[in-house]
This record gives structure tokens, sequence and C-alpha cells, in this order.
């Protein structure tokens, strides 16, 4: 038997995430599916909930918001992954959630959860991986929000939507994105990322090809 220590160890998380998408195959057979409609709102921060939601299809945006409105998207989160493990623990959930387009979940309750962890201990090791990454996230995103200029940040959110750079050394965003759902990301106004987008633009560092924003060159470090 081996011991806490390797049980425990770097290596056995990066195991056991190895072994994630089968886990969650065989969890989510086990939940209710329930299909909900773009902009449908399927968490309430603060609220309390005991339930995981693996998605089957679609996506998932995770965000926060104040009593005025201005919202912080947090993640958005597609098929393969899930969202509300951080209530499990009996508290309130620490974010809302609600469908970036027509989405399939799988609702897993935390009985059935519980359950299956004790068939598969291993699959404890797979949500603390989890937990571990996103943790680590949300310390680089307060960091940036803290630390970084709208300009930085937004520099930073292209880059990591964009994709590899094709033989003209253009790059071209994945997502489709509106600026206030840039906005929201980058915590920062709509009328701000519209600013430095037309700037951006006029000053031939992007531009809109069959509605997908294409990076023409490396954006510049400053602005």
């Amino acid at each position: 038997m081996p011991s806490a220590a390797t049980a425990w160890s770097p290596a056995s998380l990066n195991v056991a995430e190895s072994s994630s998408a089968a886990h969650l195959e065989r969890l989510a057979a086990r939940g209710a599916e329930r299909r909900y409609r773009r902009g449908t709102l399927i968490i309430q921060e603060g609220e309390r909930g005991d339930t995981l939601y693996v998605v089957r299809s679609g996506r998932l945006r995770a965000f926060l918001s104040d009593a005025s409105g201005k919202e912080l998207t947090l993640g958005l989160y597609g098929v393969g992954e899930y969202v509300g493990e951080m209530s499990l623990d009996g508290g309130s959930r620490s974010a809302s959630v609600e469908a970036f387009e027509t989405t399939v979940c799988a609702v897993i309750t935390r009985d059935v959860l519980l359950g299956y962890i004790a068939e598969q201990p291993d699959f404890a090791l797979v949500l603390m991986a989890k937990l571990i990454r996103r943790a680590r996230l949300a310390t680089e995103n307060a960091r940036a929000v803290a630390l970084i200029d709208v300009y930085g940040r937004l520099t930073r959110l292209l880059d990591q939507l964009a994709g590899p750079a094709d033989a003209q050394g253009e790059r071209v965003l994945g997502e489709r994105m509106t600026h206030q759902q840039i906005a929201n990301h980058l915590a920062c106004s709509r009328e701000m990322v519209s600013r430095l987008m037309k700037d951006l633009e006029t000053g031939g560092y992007i531009t809109l090809r069959d509605k997908r924003l294409v990076l023409l060159k490396t954006l510049p470090a400053r602005w």
C-alpha cells in the first residue's frame, strides 16, 4: 500500500488528472441531464447549493456582479469541465454562473458525488488538482486587475484567446466576443474597451474579418 506522502504527491495529482475525462464521464452518467437556454442563470452568488454541474455541450460563464450591475467574468467552461464544486462544503455559492450559450449539463448532487468518491477515491485528487489550478488562476487574475493597466489586461486577454500565427503572422481569435463581454473580463467599462480597440484598429494592429477579430501583428507593449 502506498504511503500517504506518495498518495498525495504532485506526481499522483498529475496521474489522477490524466484520468479526469473518464471519471467525469462516469460521474455525469449518474446525474440528471438538463438543458439551459443562453442567458439562463444557473447558480446565484451567495445562495446555498449542493450541486455540481458537468458540461455536456455548450458553455457556462462564471462571474461576479455588484449592486450596480457591473460584472467581472471569472471564466468560461466548456465540454468536459464542471462548476459548483466550491459549495459542496455546505457553504454559499462564491460566484454566479449562467449559460453562455445553449448548454446541456449533468446535474450531480452532493450525495451522488460523495458516493462516487467513496467508490473511486482517486477522483478526490482530480477535484484537488482542479481546485489548485483555479486558485492559481484567481490569483493571477487578481494580480492583473491590481497591478496591470486596462490596456495591459486587454492585450493579455487577446493573446490568450488568439490561435497560432499563420504564414502571414496573423492570429485569429477563437471566440466571438462583444466589447461588453471583453469589458466583463477586464473589470472595466465597455467604452474603455471600444476606445482601445478602435485605436488598435486605426494603428493597423487588429481588424475584423468574417466577424472574427484578427491580430495582424504583435500588439505594442504600451499604448
